[in-house]
């Protein structure tokens, strides 16, 4: 079977600066994968170079069979990081929304009323249709990542690429967007995107490609996240506990205590505030509150 999408040998960097050396992978279509590694490890600059905002050095990103080399295609759909957006750009939840439209269609100078007739469908999908004629500067980072995924997936893509997408959101909002993506993948969409969180990774991701300028491996989370690859990914010490069937990774314990590196910290302290003379307190609900040492 065909790969829907081809990395092949790919070699990039930035000024003469090697990002990528010789990196290779592939995905099927209907798969479920996440790039992890530390800051600095070219997750970001792959995804670019699948979706044609760069050019390789050397090697070729392949669309089924045809090589993409910088060109971006109306098959793949893109949610950037949220951080990236300009928040102050004059233009609603509806507009976003639709501008996905135009990586299938083309610029016009209006929508349809069957494009904002699925804009509308696609909102309520992702729960978000009351907000439609919202500024997206009035939203939360949830509701802010649900607009970009609805542009995405407003172009109808092959592949959905999504850079990453629980960054700067609680942890209940991004199991929610997590839940989402699985629902989406079930349907039978592809999708590749970035993490930085391994424990919602492994818990959410079948395939895993651990990424630090080259690919140190891949594949099920029970298989490359093991200490070892870990710690080679990572360049760091790090652990890997399972516990009723779930994986647990954090970096190992520092070799030194809070004391060694601070040993006079201020610290906050108790004060308690008595009521109509010393001896009177107030019920410990009212009186302990929390404040900064003199």
């Amino acid at each position: 079977m065909r790969p829907l999408v081809e990395v092949r040998n790919v070699t990039f960097g930035y000024n003469a600066v090697p990002v990528l050396s010789d990196v290779s992978l592939h995905l099927h279509r209907g798969q479920f994968a996440g790039l992890v590694g530390p800051s600095g490890a070219g997750k970001t600059s792959l995804l670019k170079l699948v979706l044609g905002l760069l050019r390789p050095t050397r090697g070729a990103a392949v669309l089924e069979g045809e090589r993409i080399d910088g060109r971006q295609s109306g098959r793949i759909g893109y949610v950037p990081q949220l951080e990236t957006v300009d928040w102050n750009f004059p233009v609603t939840v509806e507009q976003v929304v639709l501008m996905g439209r135009v990586r299938r269609s083309g610029w016009g100078p209006w929508h349809s009323a069957a494009d904002r007739r699925e804009a509308r469908e696609v909102l309520e999908q992702l729960e978000i249709g009351s907000l439609a004629a919202r500024h997206i500067r009035a939203l939360s980072g949830g509701q802010q990542q649900r607009v970009f995924l609805a542009r995405a997936l407003l172009s109808r893509p092959d592949l959905l690429v999504l850079d990453e997408p629980t960054s700067g959101v609680d942890m209940r909002t991004a199991e929610t967007i997590l839940h989402l993506l699985a629902d989406l993948n079930r349907q039978g969409l592809t999708i590749l995107m970035t993490t930085h969180d391994l424990n919602a990774a492994a818990a959410h991701v079948p395939w895993l490609v651990c990424l630090n300028r080259t690919v140190v491996a891949e594949g099920p989370p029970d298989q490359v996240f093991t200490e070892a690859i870990l710690s080679e990914t990572y360049r760091s010490e790090m652990a890997v506990v399972r516990h009723n069937g779930a994986l647990l990774v954090h970096q190992r314990p520092h070799a030194h205590t809070l004391q060694e590196i601070l040993p006079q910290p201020v610290l906050g302290h108790l004060v308690v505030e008595p009521v109509g003379g010393q001896n009177s307190p107030r019920p410990l609900a009212e009186r302990v509150r929390y404040a900064v040492a003199d």
